[in-house]
C-alpha cells in the first residue's frame, strides 16, 4: 500500500497555509509545498510565501529552493518534492502538501515517470535547436514517421510539444501517447486525503483576492519585482510570468501604470481562482470546506482531524 499523506489545496487567499499550519502543530506533521511559484529564491510578497512568524516553527519545504533564472519543470518538482515527502514519512512524520498548483499535486501523487526529466536537458536542447535549423514542417513529419498518432494532433508551430514528443521516442523507445498510457496503469506512489478550501460565496473569494491583493502591494511587491529585474532576471523568464510580476514589469516599464498594473493582477488572481477551482471540481475525492464570511479554523481543524482518523492516518 503506497504510503499516506494530506492535502490541503483550494483557490487562492482562501487560507491553506494557514489551515496547514495548524493541522501540523496538532499531528506533528511539516509542510511541502505545492505551489508553482514559492519554488523561487526572492519571490516572497507575489508568491504569499509565509514568513517564519506565519510558520509557527512548522518545517516548510519546497519554498526558495530555486534561482529565478532558472527553468522549473513539473518533473523536476516531482523529484524533488518527494524526496522530500519521502524524508518526512522515513523520520515518521505526517507529510502535508499544501498549496494551489493543481498539476503539481496530481504529479507528484501519482509519481508520474516523466520521460524528460532534468538530466535530459542536452537531448532537448539538440532536438530544439534541429526544429530551429530545419522548421516545424519538416520536424513533424520527422514525428509522423515513428509516432502518427501524436502528430496529427499537432501544428507544426508548435515546437514545444513537438520536441517533447520526439524527446520521449529518444528516452523509452515509445510514443508519448503508450507512455502516457503505461504511466496511467501505474499506482499511485501516495495514498493521499485531499482537503480543498474556498468560501461559499463566489463573490466573498473574489473579494478576499481583492484585498489580499492591495495588501502585497502595501507590502513593497513593486520592490520585490524591481529588485529582481534590476538583479538582471528577464522579463521573458518562467519565474516573471507569474501573476503580480509580469503585470507590475510591464508597469515599470512603462507600458501601463501601477494602478493599471494592479486591476490587471487582481482581474488575472480571480480567473486564475476560476481555474483553480475548475480543476479540483473534476476529482471526486476532494472533501471542501466551505468558508462562510470569515474562515473557521477551529471548525475546520475538527473536521480536517476527523478525516484523518476516518483515512486511518491518526489514531482516533
Amino acid at each position: 500500500m503506497p504510503p499516506k499523506i494530506v492535502v490541503i489545496t483550494g483557490p487562492t487567499a482562501t487560507g491553506k497555509t494557514r489551515l496547514g499550519v495548524l493541522l501540523c502543530r496538532k499531528t506533528g506533521g511539516e509542510v511541502v509545498s505545492a505551489d508553482s511559484m514559492q519554488i523561487y529564491r526572492g519571490m516572497d510578497i507575489g508568491t504569499a510565501k509565509p514568513t517564519a512568524a506565519e510558520m509557527e516553527g512548522v518545517a516548510h519545504h519546497m519554498m526558495g529552493v530555486v534561482s529565478p533564472q532558472e527553468q522549473f519543470s513539473v518533473s523536476r518538482y516531482v523529484d524533488m518534492a518527494a524526496a522530500c515527502t519521502d524524508d518526512i514519512l522515513k523520520r515518521g512524520k505526517l507529510p502535508f502538501l499544501v498549496g494551489g498548483t493543481g498539476l503539481y499535486i496530481d504529479s507528484l501523487i501519482s509519481g508520474r515517470n516523466f520521460a524528460h526529466r532534468a538530466g535530459d536537458g542536452e537531448l532537448r536542447c539538440s532536438l530544439g535547436a534541429k526544429y530551429e535549423a530545419l522548421g516545424g514542417e519538416k520536424m513533424l513529419e520527422m514525428l509522423a514517421e515513428r509516432d502518427p498518432e501524436t502528430a496529427t494532433r499537432l501544428h507544426p508551430n508548435d515546437k514545444k510539444r513537438i520536441v517533447r514528443a520526439l524527446e520521449v521516442l529518444e528516452l523509452t523507445g515509445k510514443t508519448i501517447s503508450e507512455h502516457d498510457r503505461e504511466t496511467r496503469l501505474l499506482p499511485n506512489r501516495y495514498d493521499a486525503l485531499k482537503i480543498a478550501l474556498t468560501f461559499a460565496d463566489r463573490e466573498e473569494l473574489y473579494r478576499r483576492i481583492d484585498l489580499r491583493v492591495d495588501m502585497m502591494m502595501d507590502l513593497g511587491l513593486e520592490a520585490e519585482v524591481r529588485a529582481l529585474l534590476a538583479g538582471g532576471l528577464s522579463t521573458e523568464s518562467t519565474a516573471m510570468q507569474a501573476i503580480g510580476y509580469k503585470e507590475l514589469a510591464a508597469a515599470i516599464e512603462g507600458k501601463c501604470t501601477v494602478s493599471e498594473a494592479v486591476e490587471s493582477i487582481k482581474r488575472e488572481s480571480r480567473r486564475y481562482a476560476k481555474r483553480q477551482l475548475s480543476w479540483l471540481r473534476r476529482d471526486e475525492s476532494v472533501h471542501w470546506i466551505f468558508w462562510e464570511k470569515e474562515p473557521d479554523y477551529e471548525k475546520a481543524i475538527q473536521s480536517s482531524t476527523a478525516l484523518l482518523e476516518e483515512y486511518g492516518i491518526i489514531s482516533a
